[in-house]
Formats: C-alpha cells, sequence, structure tokens
C-alpha cells in the first residue's frame, strides 16, 4: 500500500484534532495515524470501505476458474 506524507497524522495531532483528519479524508481520500512513528490506523470513508469489502464479479469468476482447473479430478469423481 502507498501512504501519501501528507496524509500521515500522530495519534496525539489526531487525539487533540480530529475535524483535521476527517478534513484529510474528504480531500485525499485517506488519513493514516501514526502510533511511535510507524503506520498504526488507517481512517477511509465509510462508502469506501463497503466497496473494498465486496469481491468484484471478475475476482470470484478468476477465484472460482484456478480452483475447478486445480482440483478437476476431484470435480469430475463427484460428478459420476
Amino acid at each position: 500500500m502507498t501512504i501519501n506524507t501528507e496524509s500521515l497524522v500522530s495519534m496525539t495531532e489526531a487525539n487533540q484534532n480530529f475535524s483535521k483528519v476527517a478534513r484529510l479524508v474528504d480531500e485525499r481520500g485517506a488519513a493514516v495515524i501514526l502510533k511511535n512513528n510507524v503506520p498504526r490506523y488507517l481512517v477511509i470513508e465509510f462508502s469506501q470501505a463497503e466497496q473494498m469489502q465486496t469481491a468484484s464479479d471478475e475476482d470470484v469468476m478468476s477465484v472460482s476458474a484456478r480452483l475447478i482447473q486445480q482440483n478437476r479430478q476431484a470435480y469430475e469423481v463427484l460428478a459420476k
């Protein structure tokens, strides 16, 4: 994951000024909160979170095709 350095916020600053974090999310799409100078939390819009959880049809079809190919013999036995 690529992190935009302009979207980094320290934990202390996020605690004291959460509106800044919300503004960053609105402007840049995400904000990363650092804890002990290490990226710890990712704040994104709720709609983006929903999109990330839903697999696209192409992803599901490619995984399905790969599994069928890997287990073709088992499927042929089960089809009998």
